[in-house]
């Protein structure tokens, strides 16, 4: 089966087509949460045809948003274009898929559980995710491969533009780490701040959040740290300690494995009784 995954988030719209378990491409654009259906239904189609797909041959879909507005138009997009019904993560959709021991269960961000359902698929546990993109999201789970919650803070972007959009005096820059921390020109010292600060808060979570993760974890335990989100291309992801992989699609994946989980119960559940639901 052919299936749709799409991550809506803040900056970005990121679709995967998974055919089966293999991922077959995936594509990255600006997400517009004004977009009209028609525009959406372009854009992806548009997407898809970079590597020779087609929308109409799409047999399933499956949502993860942070965006309700650009959500829902979405799903008529999906409900107008393919007459299906999506799939849309969230804390009530992967009940049963993943355990959730958080205070408020549904206030879990989708890309969050997406990133944690994951990483009990594919690694070795307790872990904690680093998601890089408009906000820095990290979402700690536990050595039984329940979801803890962790930490958001800003995302390396929206510092760079809150300093520039500020500071009258201090120009958009390239984000690229100097080559020393103390930048001779305004360009290099603005460069050395936002990255080299960057790399610091995201060690520093890590440690402490690490810290916090094996003293409810069993003895000898190791934490594995995995990357994702739209900041893994940048080299100096690198030069953050602690790092065990760097997977940019983790989330499509995620999406996959919900849906992939929600389908099975489904097909577990008796013929009278879906006919009642």
């Amino acid at each position: 089966m052919k299936l749709l995954a799409a991550d809506i988030g803040n900056t970005n719209l990121t679709l995967g087509l998974f055919d089966g378990e293999s991922l077959v491409a995936s594509w990255r654009a600006t997400a517009r949460p004004v977009a009209t259906t028609d525009e959406l239904a372009a854009q992806v189609a548009g997407l898809l045809a970079l590597d020779g797909e087609r929308l109409e041959r799409i047999e399933a879909v499956a949502i993860a948003s942070v965006v309700p507005p650009l959500a829902a138009t979405f799903e008529r997009m999906v409900h107008d274009r393919l007459a299906l019904d999506p799939f849309l993560l969230d804390a009530s959709t992967v009940r049963g898929a993943l355990e959730i021991r958080i205070d408020r269960p549904a206030e879990a961000g989708a890309d969050r559980l997406a990133n944690a359902l994951a990483v009990c698929r594919e690694f070795p546990l307790p872990a904690i995710v680093v998601d890089l993109g408009t906000s820095t999201n990290f979402d700690v789970v536990s050595a039984d491969g329940a979801y803890l919650g962790g930490a958001i803070a800003p995302g390396l972007g929206l510092s760079l533009e809150a300093l520039a959009g500020r500071a009258a005096k201090l120009p958009r820059i390239e984000l690229r780490r100097p080559p020393r921390a103390i930048g001779t020109t305004t360009v290099q010292a603005m460069q050395s701040g936002t990255v080299n600060g960057y790399i610091g808060l995201v060690s520093g979570l890590l440690a402490a959040l690490r810290t916090e993760l094996l003293e409810a974890s069993p003895p000898a335990s190791r934490v594995t740290v995995i990357a994702t989100g739209g900041y893994t291309h940048e080299p100096w992801l690198r030069d953050v300690p602690g790092i065990d992989a760097i997977e940019p699609d983790l989330t499509l994946r995620g999406i996959r494995y919900a849906w992939q989980a929600a389908h099975a119960a489904v097909a577990r559940t008796p013929a009278a009784e879906r006919v009642a639901r």
